[in-house]
């Protein structure tokens, strides 16, 4: 696969060698191809729409609950439509991308990528390099990314995320999700990774994980190996106060020359005062300083010792610091991924994620039980499912947007049925259980292209005419109230939003007195041929609407992605 460079114009030379002079001395460095990918063929002269499938439309009984979509389609395309629709919007991207382990597992340009490739690791690259840039533009300032990866290509993809990803942090953690192991050549691999690239930031990012199923409950007084005594710091020998077997307060640091008779101090008014001394009368020193012990009083209780006839401080701690290494049952993918899909849908798909390892990665980046997660490679839903699960769990509204190809019939027969069936409820195909709906919506696109022609203006027209359903999704506003020849408004809550197609202005002022009629917030895109925007003395009376011009927007970020 050598390059012939002599058929390379001088422009094309130039370009390649200011690109590796760009390069930083240190990082990741990878031959890209000069074949388009089969997305970028597809896009030739056209550029990329959405179009709603009706019949697969889910609706909640709730229509105040958010909406969630489902995109079928290349995931650029789906990619590029979103940086028109959500650019800044999400708060978290959750992708499972393919490991490219070599055993015709991922196609590149419409042909498997075999383990003997020496281009393997630069097409895989590739390939992710321009789907992660795509991406990045969707997230929040705040928001994070996480990436599911095994061996094949976890180095590179460290390199390739603190590449793209210069001002976050980038962590990686261990994910048990296969304890019997699977043998390689030289060892049992029982484990994948999954990076997280979080904003950077002093305070934490990343959520305390909730044990209250497995809390760590021990003795308040330093109880490890060692000494551990009053001398080795000072400040944590102090009194804990406790009246009616509730903990009330913490006295002061002791002075060096105070020692209590005991561990217990009973005074008249019935307070009792708890030091941490131990069985054989040492002096030793509670766990957390006189300055910080406040903040775990909600975790500190008092318990009757009958061996020593004394009453301990016991701290039941429920909230920890995730680990980097997570070696829960539940991520088992072989019985919380491949048996568990199997009971919700007939097709088979390989290696799911286990619903509750993904389910615990969403729970740990996430802060808002609003906020919206992206996953562009959605395989057999694994991530529709967890936030529905998340929202039963706490009432959240958190809505997921999904994208995925439909190679193999995966999204129509595997990604859908699943996320139907989840939410709507099924009959587990396995035991012959009912299984009670979770509840929620959807609306499921498909990506299409509008073809660009000689005639510019033409062009405009037509793109205008096929972009409502982007601009209903941009909107999060879905519900058609009304449609003429020149107009259609929808409502979504206490939101209105119109769509003017015309360079004929003779149906505005209908437009404008049906607005009127409707309360709260307001919007307008209006066709356009002038990429300056829409003309004042036309909308001069146009109060409480928002004006927007197409299709420019929407060219104009066409036009940074497929320099077109």
């Amino acid at each position: 696969m050598a390059k012939d460079y002599s058929q390379f114009s001088k422009e094309e030379l130039l370009k390649m060698v200011e690109k590796m002079e760009s390069r930083k001395k240190y990082g990741l460095i990878w031959d890209e191809e000069k074949v388009k990918e089969q997305f970028e063929k597809d896009a030739e002269n056209a550029l990329p729409v959405l179009k709603e499938i009706s019949t697969k439309e889910i609706t909640d009984k709730d229509s105040s609950k958010p909406v969630n979509i489902l995109i079928e389609g290349d995931n650029y395309h789906a990619l590029s439509v979103l940086n028109f629709t959500h650019q800044g919007k999400i708060d978290v991207i959750y992708i499972d991308p393919p490991y490219n382990t070599g055993n015709k597992s991922w196609k590149y340009n419409n042909d498997y990528v075999e383990k003997d490739d020496a281009f393997r690791h630069s097409k895989w690259i590739s390939f992710m390099s321009k789907r992660l840039k795509l991406a990045k533009t969707l997230l929040k300032e705040e928001g994070s990314l996480i990436c599911a990866i095994d061996d094949n290509e976890q180095a590179q993809l460290g390199l390739l995320l603190a590449e793209i990803f210069p001002a976050h942090e980038v962590h990686c953690i261990v994910i048990i999700h296969n304890p019997g192991g699977v043998q390689g050549k030289n060892f049992s691999y029982s484990h994948e990774y999954a990076y997280f690239v979080i904003p950077s930031r002093k305070e934490p990012v990343i959520s305390l994980q909730n044990r209250e199923d497995n809390p760590d409950i021990r003795p308040l007084r330093d109880v490890s190996t060692g000494n551990h005594l009053r001398e080795d710091a000072a400040n944590c020998f102090y009194p804990i106060y406790v009246k009616n077997e509730k903990i009330v307060g913490f006295g002061n640091v002791c002075p060096n020359t105070f020692h209590p008779k005991s561990a217990n101090v009973m005074h008249r008014d019935g307070t009792l005062e708890i030091y941490p001394i131990d069985a054989q009368g040492n002096e030793r020193k509670w766990v957390f300083a006189r300055q910080t012990v406040e903040s775990i009083k909600d975790e500190l209780t008092i318990e009757y010792n009958r061996q020593r006839k004394i009453w301990d401080v016991i701290r039941k701690k429920t909230q920890f610091n995730y680990k980097t290494v997570w070696d829960d049952k539940r991520f088992n993918a072989n019985i919380f991924g491949t048996k568990l899909l199997s009971q919700i849908v007939k097709i088979k798909f390989p290696f799911p994620k286990s619903l509750y390892a993904v389910e615990e990665c969403i729970r740990a980046i996430i802060h808002d039980k609003d906020a919206i997660v992206l996953d562009f490679f959605a395989g057999s839903g694994t991530t529709a499912h967890a936030i529905l699960e998340l929202n039963k769990k706490d009432n959240g509204d958190r809505r997921f947007i999904l994208c995925t190809n439909n190679e193999n019939k995966i999204c129509e027969e595997v990604c859908y049925p699943r996320v139907r069936n989840v939410i709507r409820g099924y009959k587990n195909l396995v035991s012959g259980k009912k299984i009670a709906g979770l509840g929620g919506s959807l609306k499921y696109f498909k990506t299409k292209f509008v073809k660009k022609n000689a005639n510019g203006d033409d062009f405009k027209i037509r793109i205008t005419h096929e972009c409502t359903e982007m601009l209903c999704l941009r909107e999060g506003v879905f519900d058609e109230v009304k449609k003429t020849d020149h107009y259609r408004i929808f409502q979504q809550g206490d939101k209105t939003l119109a769509v003017y197609y015309s360079l004929d202005r003779k149906s505005l002022p209908a437009l404008k007195k049906e607005l009127e009629k409707m309360d709260g917030e307001k919007i307008l895109y209006c066709f356009t041929l002038d990429a300056t925007g829409l003309s004042k003395t036309e909308f001069a009376n146009w109060h409480g609407v928002t004006l927007e011009p197409i299709p420019q927007k929407i060219l104009d970020v066409y036009k940074q992605i497929y320099e077109y």
